[in-house]
Formats: C-alpha cells, structure tokens, sequence
C-alpha cells in the first residue's frame, strides 16, 4: 500500500508515451518502442519490466512486448479508456497537490490552492493541455455511467433535460439516445463545454456556457453529476440556488454522486473523498448530507436511486417534503 504511489506513476508514463496504443496492432520489439515513443532504450525497458511484473504488459521468449488485458485499458480507442485517468497525474501540479495532504488534514485547507496560490479550475483555464486530458478524463468516468442513468431514472414525464456541468455532455448523450421525447442542453464554462453535438442528436442538442455560480438554463430536470462533490457546502448551496432558481415548479433536480455509506463502493467512495480535498477543495457526502444542502435553497430530497454503478441519482423537488 505505501508503494502504491510507483505503480500510479509507472503507469501515469506508459499511458503518456502511448505504449498500449503502440502495442494494438501486435508484439513489439524494445527498439522499435523506444523509436516509436520517443524514448530512451534502457530506461524504456526498466519502465516496461516493472508493468510486466503487475500484469500491464508481457514479453515474449524473443524479447517482444504484447498488450495484456490490462495493458489494452490503456490504449486511447478502447471502451471506457483507462487512458486519460492516468495521463491526469502527468500535470506536476495534480502529483504535487497530493503530496500536501498532510497540510490539508491539519488546517482543513485545500491542498491545491494552498500549495500553488490558485485554484485547480483557474490553473486548467490556464494550461490547455492540462484542461484537455482533465476534460477527456471527465468524458470517460460519465461514459461508465451514461447509460445507467438514462435507464434508471424514468424521463417519461420530461421534455427537456440540462447537463450542468456537462463537459463534452457524455451524459447528456446517454440521456437523449434513450428518450427520443427529450431535448437537451450542455451547460459549462467554454474551457471545458463540447465544440460539437453528436451528430444523431443534432436536432435535439444546444450548448451554453457560464458559470453555474451566476445562472443556470432552465429546463424540466437540472442533472449535475459529479459536480457538487468538487466543492464545500457554501459554494454548493450557490449552485443549488442558481438551479433552484431556473427550474420550473413542477420540474426536478437530479444530482448524481457516489453517495458515502451506501454499500458496495466504500474504498472507492472513501479516496475519492480524499482527492475532492486534495485538488478541487470538495467532498464526498452522505445521503443525509446531500439532504440538508437541498433544504438550505428550499428544495427537498424525494428519493435516492441505485445506478448498478458507484453513482446514485439523487432526485430534489421544490418545496418542503
């Protein structure tokens, strides 16, 4: 467990030099790797030895190296890649700010901004590079969800659906592909927001950008999934009044989150907690934590569902319960 952090960053490196990409079509020698990756013989070799011991790549009897099944998580066109995640801890700042939780522990202080001087949001803004594999792993972590949602909850009633912090609207795609009945909205910051629809969706897609600090689109359902987790309860509360505010009387919020306490995903739930405090400055909450956020803008919580997946869909209505 104390060593884990060198199997985070040997990976972290083959996912940035592309090696499970170079490995699609089939077994590679080390020097066609190396001139392929741009990387130095040797410690290209001493890097891949290690990912063989923990099962990311093979080597053959003549020296060749081949994808496992975990090493074709890597590769960038695979389902659900695996690829973006690790490539997020190539950003110094992110592998910094980890190493500054203690600071976090003792003050209650955000480690990020507290090592750097600046939020992680402004320090994306402020290196696309970052920001695109930060958004291209947003992407994949709704792509693993995206269905789930759009089949649990029951959009029947709806005619319009808005993705608050949708990023590049994974899940508004999900949402729409299953309800032809719906349209739909993306609604982020530019930096982060798609350029394009998908093109099946065309007719029933717009896109908005903001800060969902100032004001929110209206619309039937308001879904934020993964977003009030990245911040502390007063700036959640500004959220939920922006949303509050453009929803209809009779229409919905929908938060979706991995819910602290519920069953089947504790360890996962429990350091995801701990990156909401060492990056973003948010956290992981209770069913009843969530709760008292929605009556603090005059919403209430109605129900809480089951995805099949670490998230649930929590559903927040106007008025007292």
């Amino acid at each position: 467990m104390l060593t884990g952090f060198r199997v985070s960053a040997a990976l972290s490196v083959a996912a940035e030099l592309g090696i499970s990409d170079q490995l699609a079509p089939g077994p590679r020698t080390l020097d066609e790797l190396a001139a392929a990756c741009s990387a130095d013989p040797d410690t290209l070799l001493r890097l891949l030895h290690a990912l063989v011991t923990v099962g990311v790549y093979d080597r053959g009897e003549d020296g060749s190296f081949t994808n496992t099944a975990l090493g074709e998580g890597l590769r960038s066109d695979a389902e659900a890649s695996m690829r973006p995640l690790a490539r997020t801890l190539q950003d110094p700042a992110v592998w910094a700010a980890w190493g500054h939780l203690r600071h976090s522990v003792v003050t209650g202080e955000n480690a990020f901004a507290a090592l750097h001087g600046t939020d992680v949001w402004t320090h994306r803004g402020a290196h696309p590079e970052h920001n695109a594999v930060f958004n291209d792993n947003m992407t994949m972590l709704s792509s693993l969800v995206a269905d789930a949602v759009a089949t649990t909850y029951d959009f029947s009633a709806l005619t319009s659906v808005v993705d608050v912090g949708g990023g590049h609207g994974i899940l508004l795609a999900g949402i729409l592909a299953r309800h032809p009945h719906l349209t739909g909205t993306v609604f982020d910051l530019a930096q982060a927001v798609a350029e394009e629809p998908p093109a099946a969706l065309a007719s029933r897609w717009t896109v908005a950008t903001g800060s969902f600090f100032d004001r929110v689109p209206s619309g039937d359902a308001l879904v934020l999934k993964s977003v009030l987790h990245d911040w502390p309860d007063d700036r959640c509360v500004e959220i939920l009044t922006t949303c509050r505010d453009a929803l209809p009387a009779d229409g919905v919020v929908l938060v979706v989150e991995t819910v602290l306490g519920r069953p089947g995903h504790e360890v996962l739930a429990a350091f995801s907690d701990l990156n909401m405090l060492a990056l973003p400055g948010g956290r992981e909450r209770t069913e009843g934590e969530y709760a008292a956020l929605f009556d603090a803008v005059g919403l209430h919580l109605t129900r809480t569902l089951d995805t099949g997946t670490q998230m649930s869909i929590l559903e927040a209505r106007n008025g007292a319960p």
